[in-house]
């Protein structure tokens, strides 16, 4: 029987962080090239197809925010149990999250069959689309459940300081959906021609086969899933303490989508092509802001272990780690994007209204990146030290406190221009807050746990 020593409390702390992150880099990257090769595929199939696609975006956005909560929940307990020395305690909270998970995404599937036509037609959804994207739910809801296990489950693994096993099922996931998705949307031999729904079918399959891999890794590899039944207190126990953290962190990351559509409303008055030009700068930050997803991603188990193992010191040097690595790679990408914003939005566009609006989004938003990645690593820390109320007033002040209002005012000063420049000044003064607040918060924990220093 394995066990599982707290490892992230030993040895170098930047070596720690670099190793942890580069794998789910990688991972991360994967899937996200995934999601630009759907897209691709759907374009050839047809506007209908890749309208109908777009339309279930919300829903995508709802199961994503469902699965970082518990993954966030269930990656900072099984981190401080790790940390605490109580192999026990790690795998009875890993099988529980695991149940936890799919009760609560067969629930949210349920429900969300039986209000597809409704839902949709709320959502603005043509009728003569209706059942196209009822077909196309249908099997999207049946796949939920395998994605959220899937995601919960890797967060287990990444408790134990282990990154590599995650990123590999992601990376392996994202290939077999990229090469099934031409069959099933296309059709191949025996295999007919599905469209739309041969996309979601090949999603099915990769996710499917992520949580097959997911569950034998835990269970063959890393014995962190319990098999004895669990006892009504306990389970109720490892509940609570994983929706202490992955409730607020759920609510945290659906702040974002609420702020952007304000934004999108505002951008919308200056005509389609700002709001396609917005669009096209979107995607390349979310590209470029990859690596602060993969840091955000490992330092919570590392603050969970250390936290349990009264390693304060190890925290506040991974803060400042973190810190100064977001500033700096930050102020490179804020140039190399300056540098490439005469040549990187005519890869998307040919429109000069469209491509003028990126070029000047990609001037003005990134010399805050930095800042931003600042944010999602103190709100991931958060999480991992079993305090997430402050990460949620973090965003929530980003975004709500400062980013809308001062784009507001920014309009009506500078126009578009002080739309994007109200984005940069709330993620710098947000990252600012959240930095200090984050190593306070960490050492008050630790005092209050009596760590040795």
């Amino acid at each position: 029987m394995p066990t599982h020593s707290a490892k992230l409390t030993q040895g170098p702390v930047g070596r720690h962080l670099i190793d942890m992150t580069v794998p789910m880099l990688f991972g991360i990257t994967t899937l996200m090239a995934q999601s630009f090769i759907d897209t691709y595929f759907l374009g050839r199939v047809g506007d209908r197809a890749l309208a109908a696609y777009s339309f279930g975006f919300p829903i995508l956005m709802i199961v994503t925010s469902i699965a970082i909560g518990l993954g966030a929940g269930t990656s900072s307990v099984v981190a401080r149990a790790i940390g605490s020395d109580d192999q026990r305690r790690a795998r009875r909270l890993t099988t529980d999250s695991l149940i936890l998970s799919f009760a609560i995404t067969v629930a949210v599937s349920i429900v969300g069959v039986l209000t597809i036509e409704p839902l949709f037609r709320l959502l603005g959804a043509p009728e003569d689309m209706i059942p196209m994207i009822r077909t196309f739910m249908l099997i999207l809801y049946g796949g939920v459940p395998f994605v959220v296990v899937g995601m919960v489950g890797m967060s287990s693994m990444r408790a134990t300081g282990d990154t590599v096993l995650p990123s590999k099922l992601m990376i392996y996931g994202a290939i077999l959906n990229v090469i099934l998705d031409p069959i099933f949307i296309f059709g191949l031999g025996p295999v007919p021609a599905m469209g739309l729904n041969g996309a979601a079918t090949a999603g099915l399959l990769a996710r499917g086969a992520i949580f097959v891999g997911t569950v034998y890794v835990l269970f063959r590899r890393l014995d962190l899933i319990s098999f004895n039944k669990p006892r009504a207190p306990e389970l109720k126990s490892s509940w609570a303490d994983i929706l202490h953290v992955g409730i607020p962190a759920a609510g945290t990351n659906a702040i974002v989508p609420i702020g952007l559509a304000v934004i999108t409303a505002m951008i919308a008055r200056y005509g389609p092509e700002a709001v396609a030009g917005f669009g096209v700068a979107s995607r390349v930050e979310s590209m470029v802001l990859v690596l602060y997803y993969a840091m955000s991603s490992t330092i919570g188990p590392f603050v969970g272990q250390n936290l349990s193992a009264g390693k304060g010191d190890r925290i506040q040097t991974s803060l400042r780690l973190c810190a100064s690595f977001c500033v700096v790679s930050g102020l490179a990408i804020a140039a190399a994007l300056a540098l490439l914003s005469g040549v990187l939005p005519g890869l998307f566009s040919d429109n000069p209204a469209v491509t003028d609006v990126t070029r000047l989004f990609l001037w003005i938003a990134p010399i805050s990146y930095g800042a931003y990645g600042i944010v999602m690593v103190v709100n991931a820390a958060f999480n991992g030290l079993g305090n997430p109320m402050p990460g949620v007033v973090i965003s929530v002040t980003r975004i709500l406190v400062l980013y809308v209002p001062f784009a507001i005012l920014g309009e009506k000063l500078f126009g578009i221009v002080g739309i994007f420049g109200a984005y940069a000044v709330a993620n710098i003064l947000s990252g600012t807050l959240g930095y200090f607040w984050a190593r306070r918060s960490a050492h008050r924990l630790c005092e209050l746990a009596d760590a040795p220093r």
